[in-house]
């Protein structure tokens, strides 16, 4: 277990330790491009300064059999209860740990069992962001009732989902409205009738600064640069953003497009890849263009990319539930948990998790009564 540093360089047999976690991400029982060494290693690098990030690491034989990045935090939810939490930064959107395949419940017991032993981790652990069908959930489940520690699911939700075999074509016929369908035809044709209207796939690393940029002025442009939220805001965001892109670039797991009408960009969209799967992580257009739709042209676009990828088997979109551009294009869905787990310990360290993990469990089970819910 070992705590990141504010100064990367300074994190000790850092090439060692990305090497083992580049294998670790290799053999993963379940995908995670944001837990990757690619995305994972530019967050610690750019990201991470003041949080405490720890890296809690499991290992087998010498070898990594589970990777899962956690904080402290002083509050849960509203509750003034002190716990550990997935380190999950404002870029982060999905917080399985990389564990190993077939070592998961391994994994996972050597992660509670570190946990168990540190004396700086407070409360319980609330994991945030995991698939409810996915193998840390399952393992997780499967070693709780094992060893009769508390485990709570607290909170679910649905979120679109790209998974079909279906070409782009039939999957569009089938999911997508016909009168959606017409519309967007036309708003093609009106587009095209403004200039040359042309779709690209980052393929060569020379362009991929350019193309960074490109996205970064495209998202500034438009209501997140307005509110203080798009990548360029922030010089850590930004650094974070290309650092991440180059990364996963040379390790074959940027998915990068974009929509150019007269060699301008008016849409880019950036995907990160992991195993077979893919995760949707920014999109940003012209929103001079907005009467065009702009953004689900190029969702379209991602569509045949995607389906036309035979090493490409998913796509998370990583929306907010209930979105209603994603939701009309895509007709999956992956449901998205947290949950609470009891942390055990000796003596007082014990008590104290114990009287936490109920005080949480009791409060919410108060206010579902409340709501009716229970």
């Amino acid at each position: 277990m070992a705590t990141h540093p504010s100064v990367p360089a300074g994190y000790p047999h850092a090439p060692l330790r990305r090497a083992r976690w580049a294998d670790l991400a290799g053999a993963a029982a379940e995908a995670n491009a944001f837990y990757a060494p690619d995305m994972l290693g530019a967050a610690l690098d750019h990201l991470a300064a003041g949080h405490g990030v720890r890296l809690i690491e499991a290992q087998e034989d010498g070898r990594s059999i589970g990777l899962l990045p956690v904080v402290t935090a002083s509050s849960h939810g509203r509750l003034p209860v002190s716990c550990v939490v997935n380190w999950m930064h404002d870029h982060c959107f999905f917080g399985a740990p990389i564990v190993r395949q077939g070592h998961e419940v391994a994994a996972w017991r050597s992660f509670l069992a570190q946990l168990d032993a540190a004396d700086w981790a407070p409360g319980f652990l609330h994991l945030e962001c995991l698939d409810a069908a996915g193998a840390n959930a399952a393992a997780l489940e499967a070693l709780c009732v094992e060893q009769g520690r508390g485990r709570r699911e607290i909170h679910r939700y649905d979120r679109a989902m790209l998974r079909s075999d279906l070409s782009a074509d039939e999957y569009w016929e089938t999911h997508v409205r016909a009168k959606k369908r017409k519309e967007l035809r036309r708003l093609q044709k009106r587009l095209a009738e403004l200039g040359q209207v042309e779709t690209h796939l980052l393929a060569c690393a020379a362009d991929l600064p350019v193309w960074c940029q490109d996205f970064l002025t495209l998202e500034a442009s438009g209501w997140k640069g307005r509110q203080g939220t798009a990548l360029a805001c922030k010089k850590a965001d930004e650094a974070f953003f290309r650092a991440a892109c180059a990364a996963a670039f040379d390790a074959g797991r940027l998915h990068f497009l974009r929509m150019d009408m007269d060699g301008r960009a008016i849409a880019m969209l950036v995907n990160f890849r992991h195993g077979e799967g893919a995760f949707s992580f920014k999109i940003a257009f012209d929103e001079a263009l907005g009467r065009f739709s702009p953004g689900i042209l190029i969702e379209i676009a991602n569509l045949h990319a995607v389906q036309g990828d035979p090493d490409m088997a998913w796509m998370d979109s990583c929306a907010a539930v209930d979105h209603p551009m994603i939701d009309s294009l895509w007709a999956e869905r992956r449901t998205i948990v947290q949950y609470r787990i009891a942390l055990h310990g000796s003596g007082f360290k014990r008590f104290q998790r114990a009287a936490a993990f109920a005080l949480a469990t009791g409060v919410e089970r108060i206010s579902q009564i409340m709501k009716g819910q229970a």
